[in-house]
């Protein structure tokens, strides 16, 4: 049983869990009783549970490393307070049951796979040999980076590898909008979907052996807003430095054209209440932030309807921040996260 299936429970279900343990918090309940909130993470999602004392898995979290692959046992199911397990034990993954466990399902690396060459072709496919050199260093330069490191900790595509799906499905809508607007510049749209998140090969990276996102230095220190523009603008000055003479005879201008795309990482966020440094003031800037914006929701949604837990007759609860309870989608069409039409 995956993390997602034990999410999806509407009874009571013995079984059992693989994942790796992301952290704990010590708390005390209202009976003076301590317990661990525990988090849990695997290829497909990430769960909190409260684990008492007093239970085989409480000494076993009390100890555990974060990192550490485990198999949790019990009776799974839902409660009025989240995702419950009754009588937990818990144990460390043998080596081999933990190589194994981070290969992997067939059906995901796949799907990865197929991301990565969905964005290299866009990268490819770009007119302005500016924009094609940079979005094709940073994915040459930062492969390992690209195909582990989450988009987000826990609201949207807060999984190993969800980076790459959030970037793969918003060029596919980037594409598909930018000829509707005349005033977009469709390459430097593209690149800004590539770059507008890239700081997040740091601050949400899951580290080679890791399904939730570990805290480092620089990521907490910098945040990726900052980390992006530090990236891009060095690989911008790696690819004048490369092609010489060339990049300073197109038009529009080298540095007009880094400063477009510096402002889109920059902008991203849509407002500074909202942590970017500016405000969006191009063209491209203001549609790569409804963009991301829309994946962003889209993929909320696919959670609360992967989770299928019912407030009322066809009513779902819903995916955090989205405010629920929300209703089945009126087309019956309903993708995994991360699956693409």
């Amino acid at each position: 049983m995956t993390l997602r299936d034990f999410l999806r429970l509407t009874a009571p279900a013995k079984g059992a869990v693989r994942a790796q343990f992301a952290g704990r918090r010590e708390q005390t309940a209202r009976n003076g009783k301590p317990f661990l909130r525990v988090d849990l993470a695997d290829e497909t999602d990430r769960v909190s549970l409260n684990i008492f004392s007093g239970s085989p898995a409480f000494e076993y979290f009390a100890g555990a490393e974060p990192g550490e692959c485990l198999e949790l046992t019990g009776v799974f199911g839902p409660s009025d307070y989240g995702p419950n397990v009754d009588g937990p034990a818990a144990r460390k993954l043998r080596p081999a049951e933990e190589e194994e466990f981070f290969l992997g399902g067939e059906e995901r690396r796949k799907q990865l796979e197929q991301r990565w060459q969905e964005c290299l072709a866009a990268a490819k496919g770009m007119k302005d040999p500016r924009l094609r050199w940079v979005t094709l260093r940073a994915f040459e330069k930062f492969p390992e980076k690209w195909r582990r490191a989450a988009a987000a900790r826990r609201n949207h595509h807060a999984r190993r590898g969800g980076l790459l799906d959030h970037t793969a499905q918003m060029l596919k809508v980037a594409k598909a909008v930018a000829p509707l607007y005349p005033e977009i510049d469709g390459d430097l749209l593209a690149a800004g979907v590539i770059f507008h998140d890239l700081g997040k090969l740091w601050e949400n990276d899951t580290g080679e052996k890791g399904f939730g996102s570990v805290p480092s230095r620089k990521g907490e220190l910098i945040g990726h807003i900052s980390l992006g523009i530090e990236v891009a603008n060095a690989l911008w000055r790696e690819g004048e430095a490369a092609e010489g003479k060339g990049w300073g005879e197109l038009q529009p201008a080298s540095e007009e054209l880094r400063d477009h795309l510096l402002h889109l990482i920059a902008s991203h966020h849509g407002s500074k209440e909202f942590g970017s440094p500016v405000a969006p003031k191009t063209p491209e800037a203001f549609l790569l932030h409804h963009i991301d914006n829309m994946d962003a929701k889209m993929e909320m949604l696919r959670l609360t309807y992967a989770r299928g837990k019912e407030e009322a007759s066809g009513l779902l609860e819903a995916h955090r921040p989205l405010e629920g309870p929300l209703p089945w989608p009126l087309s019956g069409k309903i993708l995994e996260p991360g699956e693409a039409p």
